[in-house]
């Protein structure tokens, strides 16, 4: 599962909360909260982060192991 833990460290650390996010990249409300909520992203909105806070995909998002997805062993 990707999650975005990582997110708000990186807003943080370069003054942004999420009103300015709104404000400068064009995200919407609804968005944020999926963010919070680790749902799907578009990749689009993926590279409008990473372009509002200068930053690269990994330091706003990683991988995460859901053993709950993970097929039954044989």
């Amino acid at each position: 599962m990707i999650v975005f833990d990582k997110l708000w460290g990186v807003m943080r650390e370069k003054g942004y909360s999420t009103y300015r996010l709104r404000e400068k990249c064009g995200i919407d409300s609804k968005t944020i909260r999926r963010l919070k909520a680790n749902d799907n992203m578009e990749t689009k909105t993926l590279d409008r982060l990473c372009a509002a806070l200068n930053c690269r995909l990994e330091d706003i998002a990683e991988y995460k192991s859901d053993e709950s997805h993970l097929p039954p062993s044989l």
